[in-house]
């Protein structure tokens, strides 16, 4: 064994080459300050390091969960949804079980990580799915773009930055970290080119720079050569006096990585046709390169550019497909699509209310399927046919403004038409329409789903509380998740009316959903709060209770939104039939 006899640099030593290297590489302008550490500030910090609880990872998502929230948000890929969600789900759910339990197969020699791969044209969703799955499951999440890599002459710095990135986005807990996602978007740009004779060095580098972080190492998070680095580890050393080496491993951390793979479904038909060929049978007709890229195999991706250790380490594969016109009008309809949601707040800027009439959007799907750029040019279509609007308007005393086919088709002539009414009130009436017909499409669209809304905010969607969600829909800029939450919110607050008015008079009232809804409502259309509402159910309800708790000893009282609505009337009927029901009772002989 070789003997370390190296002595350890004096902080001081190493202080002076940093202030040479930075001499030598800025001139004068840049100087490194040394600061002054005090030996209670040491001992503090000490303490801090050592009783810093580990974060532990509490996922508990199962796979149709998570396509349940991925369905409110995504339009189609429905094959893709389900492929990342039970995937991903495994993945951490394995990662959980591995941590509360003594099972030793979790660290078996060989295991495989579920890393994933996506196919698909531009504009259908991969990135923004990725994006929604790791805002739901709340683990640290990067992303990075594969044509940087291909770019930049460190090949290895900038794959090991995007784990050093996840450190970031963890506030730098190295434990939560390593339960991180990594995202690598266009990673077909670092395929080797098979147009030039030998390796596609650069490319092929690229890929080999991911293979250990996508299976298992770890990654120092002290980045070589940088100063700022080296100025980071002096302070810890002289705090500390010791040096600790901080590294992530890269184990539990899954990679996700998409494409276009423009050229890949032209190798899997040409493999397919000579298989077909060499068997005898007859070529079938070619079908879209959806169906086509579902067949892709290793050696396909392999002759398109990938080494073969790459491929092995991406078992999971996802085909998106492209979105058509159908699709495009669906998205923009989705009550929590960012496109139309976005343009409302743009708008609500300048305190402009805008509503969409349904064949505006079928012309901006239209337009944007003209594209080809798939859900991206949905983006461009509507800001092409607004912009005007959304630059005269909050200039003039518009307030509403509903958006109609005329308004996308023509701009120019629909804005001078506008600007030369007289009054505004056909526009107004027209906003109206608009806004009731979109409320209505919100209560079909809850109506449907409102199994799965129940299950998952643990809230009941009944009549009159779609009702509700929908007018606050309406009113609010917001998704209708957040809607949703929202409500809950309230439902929870007004539940506790219940416990305090117990507390306070000892009767225990039970408050209905419809006049929870009925209180919602009031709260969101009135200037009463929570507190001054529960005033009220105070003066009109104790007094009248607690005749009928003396008089018949009943002390569970269901209150109605017609209650609320006629507390004189409610009161004067219970007690009416509560009496005598009570004499009845008593008058009852006895067996």
């Amino acid at each position: 064994m070789k003997e370390h006899n190296e002595k350890i640099p004096d902080p001081k030593e190493i202080e002076k080459e940093i202030g040479d290297f930075l001499s030598k590489k800025f001139g004068g302008s840049v100087k490194m300050v040394t600061p002054l550490v005090l030996p209670q500030k040491v001992a503090t910090e000490k303490g801090e390091k050592s009783v810093k609880k580990e974060k532990r990872i509490n996922f508990d998502l199962k796979p149709e969960e998570l396509i349940s929230f991925l369905d409110q948000y995504v339009v189609k890929q429905d094959k893709a949804k389900a492929i990342l969600s039970t995937k991903i789900c495994t993945h951490f759910n394995r990662i959980k079980r591995a941590e509360n339990s003594s099972d030793e197969t979790e660290d078996m020699v060989g295991r495989i990580k579920n890393n994933i791969l996506m196919f698909g044209p531009t504009g259908v969703g991969k990135t923004y799915i990725i994006k929604l799955i790791a805002k739901k499951i709340n683990v640290p999440f990067v992303k990075g773009d594969a044509t940087k890599f291909s770019e930049t002459g460190y090949v290895g710095g900038d794959v090991e930055d995007l784990v050093r990135d996840l450190v970031r986005e963890a506030d730098d807990d190295i434990e939560l970290a390593q339960y991180g996602i990594i995202y690598i978007d266009e990673i077909d740009k670092i395929a080797s080119s098979r147009n030039i004779i030998g390796v596609d060095v650069s490319r092929s580098g690229v890929q080999r720079a991911l293979l250990k972080p996508m299976e298992e190492t770890e990654v120092d998070l002290k980045v070589p050569h940088d100063p700022i680095s080296m100025i980071q580890e002096i302070e810890r050393f002289r705090k500390t006096g010791e040096r600790d080496k901080r590294s992530v491993n890269t184990s539990n951390i899954l990679f996700i990585m998409s494409g276009a793979f423009g050229d890949l479904a032209r190798i899997v038909k040409k493999r397919v046709a000579d298989q077909e060929i060499g068997f005898g049978a007859n070529i079938k007709d070619i079908r879209d390169d959806r169906d086509i890229l579902k067949q892709a195999k290793a050696e396909d991706l392999i002759e398109y550019g990938f080494e073969s250790e790459f491929v092995g380490r991406l078992p999971v594969r996802a085909v998106f497909e492209k979105l058509t016109e159908d699709d495009l009008f669906e998205i923009l309809k989705n009550p929590s699509n960012p496109i139309i949601l976005g343009k409302k707040l743009d708008f609500a800027a300048y305190g402009i209310d805008i509503v969409f009439e349904d064949r505006a959007l079928e012309i901006l799907a239209k337009n944007a399927f003209i594209e080809n750029t798939g859900a991206r040019g949905l983006v461009s279509a509507v800001e092409g046919a607004l912009l005007v609007f959304e630059k005269k308007f909050p200039s003039t005393n518009i307030k509403k403004f509903p958006v109609t086919a005329t308004d996308v088709e023509n701009p120019e002539k629909s804005l001078k038409k506008i600007l030369a009414l007289s009054n505004l009130d056909e526009l107004n009436e027209t906003y109206e329409k608009l806004c009731f017909a979109e409320k209505e499409y919100i209560k079909r669209y809850l109506d449907s789903n409102k199994k799965i809304f129940a299950k998952k905010y643990g809230l009941t969607l009944t009549q009159s509380r779609i009702d509700v969600v929908a007018s606050y829909y309406a009113s609010h800029i917001m998704d209708i998740e957040k809607v949703i939450k929202k409500i809950k919110s309230f439902y929870d607050d007004i539940k506790k009316i219940e416990l305090y008015f117990f507390k306070t008079h000892d009767i225990n009232i039970v408050l209905e959903d419809d006049a929870i809804d009925f209180i919602i409502d009031q709260l969101e259309n009135s200037t009463y709060d929570l507190e001054a509402f529960y005033d009220h159910i105070s003066t009109d309800f104790e007094y009248g209770l607690k005749l009928v708790q003396e008089k018949t000893g009943k002390n569970r009282f269901f209150i109605t939104k017609d209650a609320l609505m006629n507390p004189e009337s409610f009161i004067s009927n219970l007690i009416k039939d509560e009496l005598n029901l009570h004499s009845k009772m008593n008058l009852k002989p006895m067996a």
